[in-house]
């Protein structure tokens, strides 16, 4: 199954209600690069006016994870990921249209080929940006994967 942005934001909408409900969604993706996209609104609001932080831990891990699902996806190969740590840093107020771009992809390849050689778990350190609609910086998350082969 090739993964493409409609089939993510579908399996979002089934698997992760949450993250739906409260506007997170994949805008796009390639193999090296994934952005995902939410909007401040009501239902993902905190009490000082901005976006909370949980949505934009969800919007940042999904920019990350989705590269991680589309290169398992690609390999062939019955593979198991997991977030093991993950760490946010805010900078600014999150408000309007807010953009996480994932740009980590290629860290993916060699961890995958590791653990499909060795079948030895492997961890990948992904980060992912969050800018406003005017190109500011509002937060920045890492996330650590790990991948392991499956019996």
């Amino acid at each position: 199954m090739e993964v493409t942005v409609s089939k993510m934001n579908r399996f979002l909408m089934f698997k992760l209600p949450s993250a739906y409900l409260c506007g997170v969604r994949l805008k796009t993706i390639d193999n090296n690069k994934a952005v995902v996209t939410v909007k401040y609104k009501w239902l993902n609001t905190n009490p000082f006016k901005s976006m909370y932080f949980a949505v934009q831990s969800m919007a940042a891990e999904l920019s990350t994870g989705a590269l991680v699902i589309k290169k398992i996806k690609e390999s062939n190969r019955n593979i198991a990921m997991l977030v093991t740590s993950h760490s946010g840093d805010f900078t600014k107020k999150a408000i309007g249209t807010i953009n996480f771009t994932c740009n980590d992809g290629d860290l993916i390849n060699e961890a995958l080929q590791k653990t499909i050689e060795t079948g030895e778990g492997q961890t990948i350190v992904m980060k992912s940006v969050g800018v406003n609609e005017n190109g500011e910086q509002v937060s920045a998350y890492k996330f650590e994967w790990s991948v392991k082969l499956r019996s």
